[in-house]
């Protein structure tokens, strides 16, 4: 029997990268062991070492903003179906096709995107709700949205915490903690962006009298707030033992169609304060301490009383560690593949 050929739209896949390069990764890795089927995937140049044995590549220019939108509608040739695995799916499929959508935030938060990027988006939302076959979204709070703006339906599939996001050994904690020159307790935040309330968070730990890290690029802007350390750029590899050197990983989140860096800091045995917003209650549950956004007094009151109580954050390290174990990328796979077989797909 002919096996099914599944491509999938993989230009959102970068080196180390976003939760959104995580879901690309760890997909892409998982589902040659959900889908009997041949499996291609369009990726960039520089990403072509992230792809499984499994996975053919079809190797593409990277490109930003309303290029990307282009690039994404090409076809991806003579296969039975093509995931979109960032929203965008060929302009005239000529296959059953699939979009993961991953939040609204182009149509929610607006603001947190550059013009140019921000129309090539849009388009590329607005053609997969209106095309796909299927639409899967992350949780629960983007299948909403995505019914409230566009009459859409979804198939919600979660993501997990990538394979990596274990606790450090002791070793590799010190190794960590000397490298970057860590204080030995601080407030850790990972993951620059518009959309993270990181002046808040300064004021939060100002208030407490906490050391404050950062991970992360600094966008464009190149600012962060004064006061705090900031490490840059930090690796993948060296991101378990950064969670589990921190005494708390904040979360000052305003928006998210996940949320899966507080859930990583919980697999790596992390407790974590958050923002209180839908998909962060969804998904880390009572396992973590969640607040009133943008109030940095109660912030700070979080932060402070986590410090101060050693039963609490070793109460949040194991219920935060069980929280992470009910997400897997097996499960992820599994989800994603029965879509396509709602298709008619057989594989």
């Amino acid at each position: 029997m002919t096996r099914a050929r599944l491509g999938f739209n993989a230009l959102a896949l970068q080196p180390g990268g976003t939760g959104v390069q995580t879901y690309v990764r760890e997909l892409l890795w998982a589902i040659p062991d959900a889908v009997v089927a041949d499996l291609l995937a369009a990726v960039r140049a520089d990403s072509v070492d992230d792809l499984p044995p499994g996975v053919r590549p079809r190797v593409r220019p990277p490109v930003r903003g309303y290029r990307r939108f282009l690039e994404g509608a090409r076809s991806l040739g003579s296969v039975d179906l093509v995931h979109g695995l960032d929203v965008h799916i060929p302009a005239r499929p000529s296959a059953a096709t699939v979009s993961t959508v991953h939040d609204l935030s182009v149509v929610d938060i607006p603001w947190s995107f550059p013009r140019q990027r921000r129309r090539g988006e849009l388009l590329a939302l607005r053609h997969a709700v209106r095309t796909a076959d299927a639409v899967i979204v992350d949780s629960g709070f983007t299948g909403d949205r995505l019914r409230e703006s566009f009459g859409r339906e979804s198939v919600v599939v979660p993501l997990a915490p990538a394979a990596d996001m274990v606790p450090a050994t002791e070793e590799m904690l010190a190794k960590t903690r000397e490298r970057f020159d860590l204080p030995p307790q601080f407030v850790l935040f990972v993951g620059l962006g518009a959309r993270k309330d990181i002046d808040t968070l300064a004021d939060a730990c100002r208030i407490a009298d906490l050391p404050l890290v950062i991970g992360g690029a600094a966008g464009p802007s190149g600012t962060v707030p004064t006061g705090t350390r900031h490490l840059g750029y930090v690796a993948r590899s060296d991101l378990p033992a950064l969670y589990g050197s921190a005494t708390v990983l904040a979360y000052p989140s305003v928006y998210e169609g996940f949320g899966l860096p507080p859930l990583e800091a919980m697999a790596c045995g992390t407790a974590v304060v958050a923002y209180d917003i839908a998909p962060l209650r969804d998904i880390l549950g009572e396992a973590a301490v969640l607040v009133k956004p943008a109030h940095s007094g109660a912030l700070a009151d979080a932060i402070r009383a986590l410090f101060a109580d050693e039963d609490h954050r070793d109460e949040l390290i194991v219920n935060g560690l069980a929280q992470a174990r009910r997400y897997t990328w097996a499960a992820t796979a599994a989800g994603t593949a029965a879509v396509y077989r709602q298709l008619g797909i057989k594989c």
